[in-house]
């Protein structure tokens, strides 16, 4: 994966546990991923508006896929700006 998809740094949120509570950095740490998360949870439910994303694409190959998403991508950010 690391190959396919470059990423400066993962973030992960901490979990809760019933022997270890989280501290109050480490929710407000979560609260920062959560309002990072909103964007991108929003742009992928505003893609699948289109319906080649939230049927199944029945293809043999990803360039056809990559290239549906592509265009799809294109089209929301055009759709969010004007």
């Amino acid at each position: 994966i690391a190959k396919d998809y470059l990423y400066k740094q993962l973030s992960i949120p901490y979990k809760n546990t019933k022997k270890q509570p989280l501290t109050k950095s480490q929710k407000a740490i979560n609260t920062s991923y959560a309002k990072e998360r909103i964007f991108v949870e929003h742009s992928i439910g505003g893609m699948k508006r289109y319906r080649i994303l939230a049927d199944r694409l029945r293809n043999r190959t990803m360039t056809l896929y990559n290239l549906a998403l592509e265009t799809v991508a294109g089209l929301w950010n055009f759709r969010l700006k004007n």
